[in-house]
């Protein structure tokens, strides 16, 4: 069948007959993320197990009217290839606005509520100017080039234009134990990789605690309340970190020795 209406059909119109179709048959899986992605065939799920985690945490924003960017179309070089997930997100949030960014024209791939650009995910102009044309983000998804650098650059830059309750997702960061990719597989410690920047967060959240005369919090330390770590899969919370420390700044241990059964 496929084959068939290849023959007779434009290559526009073939993608517009198998959108439709993949339309209709996704109808009574519009809550499952997993078999949205098996539809849409989005490697979230199958080459790596990540559907139940979005689905977990991007619960809230389903029927929401939210601005999606996901860092990567797929597909390498092939203007005509890629795009699956950017799908499997639209059937998802029915009411969201997806953008993408990726280093080739994609151009080719954009329909009614997708939209993709055009360039490095490591250009601060390029950023800047996609951020200025579609707004404050909800959710960012970075599925682009998983060079540690790159991805730590990358969300250095992004991370202040995600609203307050976003969430900031990295995937494939078993990149960060792969030295072709700046990744460190000896020095688990070492600060250039991925997962080190994100584990750092967990004093940033812890901020308020810090022993430091004069310290100042950074906006990361204001704004990370939450990050949550799966397999090759990180969550950045955002929101105002601003509890109080429920410790006496001139006596430290007040609080600890006052709970002591004694």
């Amino acid at each position: 069948m496929k084959e068939t209406l290849k023959k007779f059909l434009s290559p526009s119109a073939f993608r517009f007959v198998k959108r439709v179709g993949l339309g209709i048959w996704s109808i009574p899986f519009g809550y499952n993320l997993t078999k949205l992605a098996q539809i849409y065939k989005a490697d979230k799920w199958g080459t790596h197990y990540y559907t139940p985690h979005y689905q977990a945490h991007f619960r809230k924003f389903k029927f929401k009217k939210i601005k999606l960017l996901e860092i990567g179309v797929g597909g390498y070089h092939y203007p005509d290839r890629g795009g699956n997930s950017l799908r499997m997100w639209k059937r998802y949030f029915p009411f969201g606005r997806i953008f993408s960014l990726d280093i080739y024209d994609k151009s080719h791939l954009e329909e009614s509520r997708i939209k993709i650009f055009k360039g490095s995910q490591i250009d601060e102009a390029v950023l800047a100017d996609m951020v200025a044309k579609i707004g404050n983000l909800d959710i960012i998804v970075d599925d682009g080039s998983h060079i540690n650098a790159h991805v730590i650059k990358t969300f250095e830059l992004l991370f202040p234009s995600l609203k307050l309750g976003g969430i900031y997702v990295v995937e494939d960061t078993q990149t960060a134990y792969w030295p072709d990719y700046g990744g460190d597989s000896e020095n688990l410690n070492n600060p250039a990789t991925i997962t080190n920047f994100f584990k750092s967060f967990v004093d940033r959240i812890n901020h308020k605690e810090l022993l430091k005369a004069g310290y100042v919090p950074s906006y990361l330390d204001r704004h990370i309340t939450s990050i949550q770590f799966y397999h090759n899969l990180i969550f950045v919370y955002k929101g105002l970190n601003d509890e109080p420390s429920s410790v006496n700044a001139d006596d430290p241990g007040s609080v600890l020795v006052d709970k002591m059964y004694v």
